[in-house]
């Protein structure tokens, strides 16, 4: 019969060796470390310099603990190391599905004129601002040349449903091309829903199309945010998301709100507005840098970490509803999670490195121009061509991704390798955002110190870590977001 070895045997005499790690000190006498796959373990100063000087035994409980957390191994065993790989493997799996997700600007006309667009819109009567059928038709054919065998298309504008019976045919083409490429399509159409119809509604229900709206909170705030001729927009919106909700199906539809200073002191009544219109989150979105929202100086109106009091503030009116048997997420919470506590790839390219620039998605605008990324759209319409691909007219899917230009971006979008990131202890969550530094610093890398999308980042993961290590039901209600 067979006997098992001795406890001897399964201990190693091979020297102790610190594998990769990242560290930041927290407050007096504690130290966040992270492993090379972004799991966190808090210590005490004694404990990490104990660690990182390899002053342990393998009799002792901190031995044990950081072999568990993969702060330490063994030299020349190569378990650890193979189990570390294929987790980051996993990880980085949104490198075998590129540009999943196609946006089509249908038109550049809207009958809004929110202040803080990010689009630079034309009035709804100027109908050269619409996408031509020859023009959407061929960035259709490249969009079916993505490798990705289930792609998604997005409507945008402006208000694409100016230019609804465009999104008909780009419908119905893609549906009767996709079988012959071997791919699964979704659709979602970006409106303000103040032109939707019970005709477009029976449209999106035949062909399984999402809605994406805006809703910036109650009336007032909505109205002075978005406002339209007949001062109604919130009242078209939730008349629209309603009407959606009831032939769609509360599950294909979804809201966007955007923080401006107005919103600042009015968290608790925007979440109270999802909740009134039985939306089951809400994703608290600064102001981004592009478009009227810096010809009408509103992102200079308030900054990074009056933001962050805002988003701190709802996190935490979110959880007390939860506590309270409500079930409502914040999603932009809910993707962080997913990304600190779990090994699944995102779908999300801000949270990407390399990142999602062209990769995640491409960008075909009403002109032919293709945009490695929205916010380069935007970046257009101010007159900075930097992430103009090419034409639809003369490109094909493989001479987009594999330009110079694109190569350039992601490979200056690596946080592994980018100055301060790659010593920064949050580096695999955070990923990067190119277009964002060349909008406010004129480099696709910037300098993180100085940069607003760090300083976010790592401030809403040290609040997350904060509430998973501090009320046990707070820790519950947050690990439940996890997608």
């Amino acid at each position: 019969m067979a006997r098992f070895l001795p406890p001897d045997a399964f201990h190693s005499s091979a020297p102790i060796e610190l594998l990769p790690i990242r560290f930041e000190r927290r407050g007096p006498g504690r130290v966040l470390v992270s492993n090379m796959v972004g799991d966190f373990i808090s210590l005490t100063d004694d404990e990490f310099d104990r660690i990182a000087s390899l002053r342990l035994s393998p009799s002792e409980t901190l031995y044990e603990t950081a072999f568990a957390a993969h702060l330490i191994g063994r030299r020349g065993q190569t378990a650890q190391l193979q189990l570390l790989a294929t987790r980051l493997r996993s990880r980085m799996a949104f490198l075998r599905t590129p540009s999943a997700l196609h946006l089509f600007v249908v038109t550049l006309r809207c009958e809004h004129s929110c202040p803080y667009c990010q689009v630079s819109r034309q009035s709804s009567d100027r109908s050269r601002f619409d996408m031509s059928e020859e023009t959407a038709e061929r960035a259709l054919a490249i969009a079916l040349e993505s490798p990705s065998p289930a792609i998604k298309l997005e409507f945008q504008g402006g208000e694409p449903l100016l230019n609804f019976p465009l999104i008909e045919k780009i419908v119905a083409n893609a549906k009767a091309q996709a079988p012959r490429v071997g791919k699964t399509i979704q659709f979602v159409i970006t409106s303000n829903l103040a032109l939707l119809s019970d005709d477009i509604l029976s449209f999106c229900k035949s062909n399984e199309v999402m809605i994406s709206t805006s809703l910036d909170g109650p009336a007032d705030l909505h109205n002075k945010n978005r406002p339209r001729p007949g001062g109604n927009s919130h009242d078209l919106a939730v008349k629209g998301i309603k009407r959606a909700q009831q032939i769609l199906g509360k599950d294909r539809v979804g809201a966007l709100m955007t923080t401006t200073d107005r919103s600042l002191d009015r968290v608790e009544q925007i979440i109270n507005e999802y909740r009134s219109l039985d939306l089951d989150g809400i994703f608290l979105r600064p102001l981004s840098p592009y478009g009227f929202a810096v010809k009408t100086r509103q992102v200079t109106k308030y900054d990074t970490n009056r933001w962050l009091e805002f988003y701190s503030k709802g996190l935490r009116y979110i959880l007390d509803l939860n506590r309270r048997g409500e079930r409502f997420t914040e999603f932009y919470t809910s993707l962080m999670l997913t990304r600190m506590l779990s090994d699944r790839p995102t779908g999300y390219v801000d949270l990407r490195s390399p990142a999602g620039t062209g990769l995640g998605a491409l960008v075909y605008n009403y002109d032919g121009r293709v945009f490695a990324s929205d916010e380069g759209r935007m970046l257009a319409e101010m007159g900075d061509d930097a992430f103009v691909l090419g034409k639809v007219a003369d490109a094909s899917y493989r001479s987009l991704v594999l330009s110079d230009k694109l190569l350039r971006m992601v490979a200056d979008s690596l946080s592994q390798c980018a100055p301060e990131c790659h010593a920064c202890v949050f580096e695999s969550h955070c990923g990067a955002d190119p277009t964002y530094h060349h909008a406010t610093q004129g480099d696709h890398v910037g300098i993180k110190p100085l940069s607003g999308f760090c300083t976010r980042q790592k401030s809403v993961m040290r609040t997350i870590i904060d509430l998973l290590h501090g009320s046990p039901d707070d820790a519950t209600i947050l690990r439940g977001w996890v997608a």
